[in-house]
């Protein structure tokens, strides 16, 4: 590597990012390293990077470092045990993912049962949903989204990156039963045309 001048500001940047413990958004740096272009800083952190043993990602608008993929193999030790959800909270989960905001009643609209508060206490212990105001109808009701911890933890840099039926499909999640019914609604279109 040639020498480098690297300027306060983007070594500023650097080592904020570095002492995180969580990613943070541009607002978040300024409030550490003050008034400057974090946004180049941040590009040009991430070239001096890149091909190295770290890399700086963007997730849901927050940076931070993480080691490459390719790099994985070499700390499978230090991996913690992963988070095991319920068939139910990862239904939820998804139904939130894609149909965000939505109440409570609308997921179960979805899903077809009621779906214990236990299901959503445990989603946003995660810190994967939250509560993002109540919708304007009688009763109020309260109104979940997904985080920005969610796109982090699912290697999403924004909810346009979730797949789509055709890519859940291709890679065979979904249950037969689905497919047939998906089949059902297309003839069932076409009937009506």
């Amino acid at each position: 590597m040639t020498d480098q001048i690297i300027p306060d500001f983007e070594r500023g940047v650097e080592a904020a990012l570095f002492a995180s413990g969580e990613p943070l958004s541009v607002d978040r740096l300024a409030t550490y390293v003050g008034d400057g272009d974090i946004k180049a800083a941040l590009v040009a952190i991430r070239s001096r990077h890149a091909g190295s043993g770290i890399e700086l990602v963007e997730r849901g608008g927050r940076w931070h470092f993480q080691t490459p993929g390719d790099l994985a193999h070499l700390l499978r030790r230090e991996r913690e045990e992963p988070r095991r959800l319920s068939r139910a909270a990862l239904e939820v989960l998804a139904i939130i993912a894609y149909h965000e905001p939505v109440s409570r009643a609308e997921i179960e609209a979805i899903r077809g049962v009621q779906t214990a508060k236990g299901t959503l206490d445990v989603l946003m212990e995660s810190g994967w949903i939250r509560p993002a105001g109540r919708r304007d109808v009688p009763g109020r009701p309260l109104i979940y989204r997904t985080t920005a911890d969610f796109l982090t933890h699912f290697g999403l840099s924004s909810r346009r990156d979730l797949p789509g039926i055709e890519d859940l499909r291709a890679a065979g999640l979904l249950d037969p039963i689905d497919v047939a019914f998906d089949a059902l609604e297309l003839a069932q279109a076409d009937e009506t045309d």
